[in-house]
């Protein structure tokens, strides 16, 4: 599998859908985009969750080893929130919920975010409040990951999580379409082949009606 061939896909409506939707079968082959070091540190600078010139800066810093040992446990992360979202997706999340939600917590308490003031055009003194993340490891790097986990389980109503209806799609999406109907990852994609195989299906029953 490989992730260089194939731009990542962002279609989930949810940064922390997104990547569970990093592993995909786009055409006919699984791709999965963070399957070594480098796959990581190209997803997250698609994704927008970390600054250029820090993954540069990571680039230059830590082993291709260390790098690959990352995204190694972001892939584990990412098949644990999986069960843990296909599990719950299309009801509302509670308070009972919390416990199966350690592991963010556990890998939250070492992220290392703290307040600054910046410019501000903005603002009306020309000076905001704002928050800066250290990247001191190259384990950092999950942090900003985490933190889109635990945005979507805080913020995402779970009742519109939903998996794509395509029979060999993989990808979950929130639905904040009006009616909340939205039953595929894309149009252009699964919806489309299922219009084909309808149509399909169609002038099968007229030829042998």
């Amino acid at each position: 599998m490989d992730y260089r061939p194939l731009p990542a896909i962002f279609l989930a409506d949810a940064p922390g859908l997104d990547f569970l939707n990093s592993i995909a079968t786009p055409v006919d082959e699984p791709v999965d985009w963070i399957g070594d070091g480098e796959g990581l540190l190209s997803w997250l600078e698609q994704a927008g969750l970390v600054p250029v010139d820090v993954l540069a800066h990571m680039r230059s810093k830590a082993t291709p080893a260390e790098l690959d040992e990352i995204a190694a446990k972001a892939r584990g992360l990412r098949e644990w929130f999986r069960a843990f979202v296909q599990k719950r997706k299309g009801r509302p999340l509670s308070a009972k919920d919390l416990s199966e939600l350690e592991p963010l917590n556990q890998v939250l308490q070492r992220d290392e975010r703290h307040g600054v003031i910046v410019a501000d055009a903005n603002a009306a003194s020309g000076l905001a409040f704002g928050m800066q993340r250290r990247w001191p490891t190259a384990e950092s790097l999950l942090m900003p990951i985490v933190e889109a986990l635990a945005k979507l389980v805080c913020e995402e109503d779970f009742t519109y999580v939903k998996a794509c209806e395509g029979p060999k799609c993989t990808l979950l999406f929130a639905d904040h379409t009006r009616g909340h109907a939205r039953r595929w990852c894309s149009m252009a994609i699964c919806g489309n082949r299922a219009k084909v195989a309808a149509h399909r299906a169609r002038l099968r029953e007229g030829k042998s009606g």
